[in-house]
């Protein structure tokens, strides 16, 4: 029996940084009526608000959800309102020479923007992420520039030996993350287990970057079950199939 079902955000539950379809707000109130949710997300608290809280019901039903914003570097559960239970914050000399090696490897590889849509780096506190088109990007320039993550792949590749100790994730359309080691979604999930007390073999992960290098990949060595989807269509159609076994 699966008591807990853990989400991706971007490309998982919705399209990268745009809010909830009102289908998959929907299914996700109704998946929270029989068991609990938990969503991790290489996205930052206030993208949570915007994206994925601002569309739920604002209800007691919230007490079923869990929300690890930035990589599950933060946990935050509600009780009436959000409440913050840890946060990995880098330091300052831990940021200055992470956003130096950035941009030191969107030079090399030849793909920095001439005019990007905003900022390309963001600081996230316990995340830093480069979004290579920039952070206000839209979503169908992004979903055209790296549809195979071979882009990445390459920035990836420059940026592992310039930052041997942290740790460097592909998610969403376009952004690379880099979090402390051994902070990413395996951690969040074994957070998961010690917080709510659900044995990891209860738990279902669905994500659309559990390839080898994405950002959901770390979550198939917890031991969880995971389900690799396209998009929140096929993530929709995943949340009924478990919801239609769970009440039979």
């Amino acid at each position: 029996m699966k008591t807990l079902m853990v989400f991706d955000l971007d490309g998982t539950l919705a399209k990268s940084k745009s809010p909830l379809e009102k289908e998959m707000a929907d299914l996700l109130d109704k998946l929270m009526g029989v068991m609990k949710v938990a969503v991790i997300s290489g996205g930052a608290w206030p993208q949570f608000e915007k994206q994925l809280l601002a569309n739920l019901p604002q209800d007691d039903r919230l007490k079923q959800l869990s929300l690890l914003p930035t990589s599950g570097t933060k946990f935050l559960r509600y009780d009436g309102t959000w409440k913050q239970l840890y946060a990995e914050n880098f330091t300052p000399e831990d940021k200055t020479k992470i956003i130096d090696a950035l941009n030191k490897a969107l030079d090399q590889s030849g793909m920095r923007e001439a005019k990007p849509y905003g900022e390309i780096i963001e600081d996230r506190d316990s995340q830093i992420t480069m979004s290579a088109l920039g952070q206000e990007a839209p979503l169908d320039v992004k979903k055209t520039w790296d549809p195979d993550f071979e882009k990445r792949k390459k920035i990836k590749a420059i940026l592992d030996p310039l930052l041997p100790g942290f740790q460097v994730g592909m998610g969403g359309a376009s952004s690379i993350d880099v979090t402390r080691p051994g902070i990413d979604k395996a951690y969040g999930i074994e957070k998961l287990k010690e917080v709510l007390g659900i044995p990891i073999e209860e738990m279902i992960f669905v994500g659309d970057a559990l390839f080898p290098g994405g950002n959901d990949e770390p979550a198939r060595k917890t031991g969880a079950t995971c389900i690799k989807v396209r998009d929140p269509e096929e993530t929709g159609r995943v949340i009924e199939a478990v919801i239609a076994c769970v009440q039979k």
